[in-house]
């Protein structure tokens, strides 16, 4: 299976009167074409500001971003080209009414990148193609020429969907696309963004905080703490072998529906977040971890492979979780 995208050292900074906030800071992942990659982590991890970066709604301060064989920040190109790289790569939003343009109904909504990429040969074929769309994502053509403010967040969230697809993109960046929904809604978006998965042979970028939601959707999972990657394996494996403390404690945060249920004691977080600033060397999560030692505090822990596939930022993984390198249990 080929690549889709490939992501190496990527940084993305913000001057600010303080310093350098360091939003991105030295991630790297890959992506097969058809897959979907979740990204997970709190508010404020960097989440939104990597897919941006990516989509080049930001421009990164160094590193990478191969998109499909081609160096998309090698551009120092034209206006055309960057173009034809939107047109490849779309984004889905976290917001389904502040993405939309309140003074455009549905059609007009789902029509304008049709309009933009010229990707019709007259006006009676354009509308077929937005009517097409509806359909495929489940609008009813009577809501044609509705405006979004007087639809409901599902609705919305699928004029999204409608116009990230009118483009036929190769891959798409989803920006926690059902955080604001009620979760019967989610459960129809997300299967809805499978289906269209299969059908058109998408990949996929997936930014959430719910673990899950991300187990649902992902094949790849990478968990960010303060800009940096923590973890990064296969959802099954991070859902069997959680490495990383900052993991443990995420996934020990899923509520559990049953009352007299038999898990374990959660990891619980203590201490302060650290500052994104002009941050020191040593690990970001030191001041929150329960296993950190006088190295962690020192020492800024390099991403490597601890388990086959499966690699974690932790001077001390092995140790914590009572591990041999490169051997697994299974």
């Amino acid at each position: 299976m080929s690549k889709m995208l490939e992501v190496s050292n990527l940084k993305k900074y913000f001057k600010t009167p303080s310093g350098m906030l360091h939003a991105v800071d030295d991630v790297s992942f890959d992506i097969e074409k058809g897959q979907t990659l979740g990204v997970v982590g709190e508010s404020g991890c960097g989440k939104s500001t990597l897919g941006r970066t990516i989509m080049r709604l930001h421009a990164p301060t160094s590193g990478r971003v191969i998109f499909d064989g081609k160096e998309s920040g090698s551009f120092k190109e034209s206006a055309a080209e960057i173009k034809e790289h939107h047109k490849n790569m779309q984004m889905i939003f976290q917001d389904p009414y502040s993405s939309l343009n309140p003074r455009m109904s549905v059609s007009e909504i789902i029509a304008e990148p049709l309009i933009n990429y010229h990707m019709y040969k007259n006006k009676e074929e354009l509308w077929r193609q937005v009517y097409e769309l509806m359909d495929t994502v489940g609008l009813a053509r009577r809501l044609a020429n509705a405006y979004p403010h007087e639809l409901d967040g599902g609705r919305r969230q699928r004029i999204g969907v409608a116009r990230a697809l009118a483009v036929n993109p190769k891959f798409i960046v989803c920006d926690e696309p059902v955080s604001a929904l009620d979760v019967s809604i989610q459960a129809q978006i997300l299967n809805l963004m499978q289906d269209l998965q299969q059908q058109r042979s998408l990949t996929y970028m997936f930014i959430t905080h719910n673990m899950s939601v991300v187990k649902h959707i992902s094949d790849e999972i990478i968990v960010m703490y303060l800009g940096t990657v923590v973890e990064c394996a296969s959802s099954d494996d991070i859902f069997k072998d959680r490495l990383h403390p900052y993991t443990k404690a995420l996934l020990d945060a899923i509520p559990v529906a049953e009352i007299n249920n038999n898990r374990k004691e959660r990891t619980l977080l203590k201490g302060e977040i650290s500052s994104p600033i002009n941050p020191k060397p040593g690990c970001r999560f030191a001041v929150r971890c329960p296993y950190a030692e006088e190295k962690c505090y020192n020492f800024t822990p390099e991403l490597r492979e601890v388990l086959p596939h499966h690699r974690v930022t932790c001077h001390y993984a092995e140790k914590i979780n009572h591990l041999s390198v490169n051997h697994r249990e299974d």
